[in-house]
């Protein structure tokens, strides 16, 4: 049965976008990733998002477009990992499940360890940002 997983990209006001370490002892460990998780039974993928990044994050967020769908398999069962572009409403990210959280330029997020289901997500948002010029340094 495949699992819908939705994650967030959230932005700062520069540009940056949110990189979040997975921890040590779970699947997957010190890969970076977006923040999120999986849908719960009758959730919207909107609802979805606002929850898991207020577990995770202790943030508020308004979803917004979504980006393309990444089908993938860890080896535990296929996963459809859903991005969305969100926007901080209120809060601040704070790394309640996380190891790390880091703010990225395009050039920091393509350096560091991304877990396999996140790259062409990533691929994905840094050709849209190159290609209206808004690359940041």
């Amino acid at each position: 049965m495949l699992l819908h997983v939705v994650a967030g990209l959230i932005q700062d006001d520069t540009g940056r976008l949110l990189a979040c370490q997975r921890p040590a002892g779970k699947h997957l460990a010190g890969k970076w990733e977006f923040p999120g998780g999986k849908v719960e039974e009758g959730e919207s993928i909107d609802a979805a998002l606002v929850r898991e990044l207020d577990e995770e994050l202790g943030i508020q967020v308004a979803p917004g477009a979504s980006l393309t769908p990444v089908d993938h398999d860890y080896g535990r069962g296929p996963i459809r990992l859903i991005p969305m572009l969100c926007q901080v409403i209120s809060g601040t990210p704070v790394a309640r499940e996380h190891e790390a959280l880091r703010w990225c330029s395009v050039a920091e997020l393509e350096s560091l360890e991304w877990a396999e289901a996140d790259l062409p997500i990533l691929a994905e948002w840094c050709a849209l940002r190159r290609s209206r010029g808004e690359e940041t340094a």
